[in-house]
């Protein structure tokens, strides 16, 4: 499948990887018609889309409707032809069923994210449970569209989720050898579980999402705080003087670097800086 694959891109066009047998599943909505207006090449429309689903009729169906919207449309059948086209080709959505020959869409949504993939993920699945839609969001998903459903909300999910584009946001948080999960609400330093406070796990999330950058105290009292709090409070020096206490001192650092007259700033690794490997516990030299 691989070579084929390669074979056809190689003069400009990519198959359709064969979609596994199943009964179609229903949907609300039949393919809208468009007004007899023609249908855009799905190699010369300006959003490409790449649909990873099993059912047959259910990918034709979604491939047709995408493309009478004017999407481009490419199709893969399994969780690992999803992966390799998703990975070969620059994709501005992918529609992402969960229920796929392996890896399923869970794995392959974590997989990408993994490889620094950041195309807008929709997750379109007959698991609707609070729990499945949960773990797709939580592996990378910016969003969840259960079956049966309606092509107009499909078509509007799409045109939101191409308006944020492709830009990073990782899943779990990295900077230097500082690893911040905040599905699992979980801290780690060179390998070490640090325990946090509520308060402290957010301010730290607050500074992983703003590497290098300086927070003022107003700044950081608006995202980690609410309206109660007076400006001039001290409560914020407080909580960085804890967070320092856990995820500095233990180690030999020092990452949130004072700011003077400003705010607080989290010292992003110089460059070409070793990382410490997990179990690697003693401060560096």
């Amino acid at each position: 499948m691989v070579s084929l694959l390669r074979a056809s891109q190689a003069r400009g066009r990519l198959p359709r990887p064969t979609a596994g047998q199943g009964g179609p599943l229903k949907v609300e909505a039949q393919v809208p018609a468009r007004g007899g207006a023609p249908t855009a090449s799905p190699y010369d429309a300006p959003v490409r889309v790449l649909v990873v689903e099993d059912e047959t009729k259910m990918a034709a169906l979604i491939r047709r409707a995408l493309e009478r919207e004017g999407y481009a449309v490419d199709l893969a059948g399994t969780g690992q032809d999803g992966l390799w086209m998703a990975t070969e080709n620059r994709y501005d959505a992918m529609v992402l069923d969960v229920m796929i020959p392996p890896p399923n869409g869970f794995e392959v949504c974590r997989e990408l994210r993994d490889r620094g993939q950041w195309a807008p993920i929709l997750l379109l699945t007959a698991r609707d449970s609070v729990s499945d839609r949960v773990a797709g969001l939580d592996a990378g998903a910016d969003d969840y569209l259960a079956k049966p459903f309606s092509f107009a909300e499909l078509y509007a999910r799409l045109r939101a989720l191409t308006r944020r584009g492709a830009r990073e946001r990782p899943s779990v948080l990295e900077v230097g050898d500082l690893r911040l999960d905040p599905a699992a609400h979980s801290v780690h330093r060179r390998g070490e579980v640090v325990d946090l406070s509520p308060k402290e796990f957010s301010l730290l999330e607050l500074f992983m999402r703003h590497p290098g950058e300086v927070l003022s105290r107003t700044q950081i009292l608006d995202h980690v705080w609410d309206f109660a709090y007076d400006g001039t409070s001290n409560v914020v020096d407080v909580y960085v003087r804890y967070l320092r206490e856990k995820i500095d001192r233990p180690f030999g650092c020092s990452s949130i670097e004072t700011v003077r007259g400003v705010g607080y700033r989290l010292r992003e690794p110089s460059p070409g800086a070793v990382v410490d490997k997990p179990g690697d516990h003693g401060a560096k030299t």
